[in-house]
């Protein structure tokens, strides 16, 4: 197995447990996984949604959210010890600078940051030189663009790169339209070793990159290591786990997903999503739009607050989160339907490393 070193934090084992939002990836998800010897990632988007500190009537989603990511990286860290964390920060949230830095400040070890080029991000991180910057790029060309951006305007360089195969992750998926899904120059198999290339002969560097998207068992890690990545990063697994912070229903929705429930849609945000053939999306898909109000403003590009046309993915995502399964958005993997039963982090670490 390869070694996976991201800036001055180097983990057990090479992999990364990908941020779920809203709230799926949280402090015992994440705290665990670093527990146990590879890095627990935070979501950062929405963490305050049920927190006192949040509150309608005052609309301060925002600074709340920054203070509820201070406690949840405290928590987590409480659970880890000396283990690594990690926070993914979305760049299309409306308030993304305030998220990065408030994750700097509460002590993440390692921002990851994708949804959108994060070509600002060590403005953001400036007064915290040990944190580790880690985009999620789908393309060299995307890897070579923020690189050029970093080193002429903040004179540093990514500490890792996030490879993400539209065709295989959960959530948004790294796409700009539902046609580039399942474009191969995005796959994992085209696009890792671009990057590995890309890093090699014009970064001159040894950074690692790490494969994501479709990751799931042992085989997988050595199909991503033979395509010279350092480490991988996987979600849909770790979000079924006694230590995932979900709910039970949101875990069940998991077990019981067979292929044809997995669907992509035209996300709130205009990107492809992956999730659950639910009551809610099904009528999405058919064109009938229902949603709760927005409580958050929380995407820079939002064609619900917009046009109403669409959603408020805030509220369905949180819905999801508390087990809704009328009207959550469950975001998902494609492996998915590979999920039968709740599993514990330790156990998944140990089959995929220890075997």
């Amino acid at each position: 197995m390869p070694v996976l070193r991201i800036g001055k934090y180097q983990a057990r084992y090479p992999l990364i447990q990908g941020g779920m939002g809203v709230g799926i990836s949280g402090a015992n998800l994440a705290g665990h996984v670093a527990r146990c010897g590879a890095i627990g990632t935070i979501a950062s988007v929405g963490l305050c949604h049920d927190s006192p500190h949040f509150s309608l009537a005052k609309h301060n989603y925002f600074e709340a959210n920054s203070i509820v990511i201070k406690e949840v990286l405290a928590k987590a860290r409480s659970i880890a010890g000396e283990g690594i964390l990690a926070v993914n920060c979305m760049v299309a949230l409306t308030d993304y600078d305030t998220q990065v830095r408030a994750a700097a400040e509460g002590g993440a070890d390692i921002i990851i940051s994708g949804a959108g080029l994060p070509l600002r991000l060590p403005e953001y991180t400036k007064d915290f030189p040990d944190v580790a910057l880690v985009p999620i790029v789908s393309s060299a060309k995307a890897a070579s663009l923020i690189t050029r951006r970093w080193e002429k305007q903040y004179g540093r360089l990514p500490d890792a790169f996030v490879v993400e195969e539209p065709a295989t992750a959960g959530g948004h998926l790294g796409a700009m339209t539902m046609e580039q899904v399942y474009d191969p120059a995005l796959s994992l198999k085209t696009a890792v070793p671009g990057v590995v290339r890309f890093v090699a002969e014009e970064m001159r560097s040894d950074i690692p990159v790490i494969a994501a998207g479709g990751i799931w068992d042992r085989s997988d890690l050595i199909r991503a290591f033979g395509l010279g990545a350092k480490g991988v990063q996987m979600g849909t697994r770790f979000a079924c786990t006694e230590e995932g912070d979900a709910s039970d229903r949101f875990k069940q929705a998991y077990i019981d997903a067979t292929e044809d429930d997995v669907v992509l849609i035209h996300s709130p945000a205009g990107l492809p999503g992956r999730a659950i053939r639910n009551p809610f999306v099904a009528k999405y898909l058919e064109g009938e739009v229902a949603s709760n109000p927005c409580f958050a403003n929380c995407l820079t590009h939002c064609r619900y607050r917009k046009t109403r046309e669409t959603f408020c993915i805030a509220a369905a995502l949180v819905d999801a989160y508390k087990g809704n399964w009328e009207k959550g958005l469950f975001f998902c993997g494609s492996n998915v339907t590979r999920v039968k039963r709740i599993e514990r982090v330790p156990e998944i670490l140990s089959e995929l490393f220890e075997a």
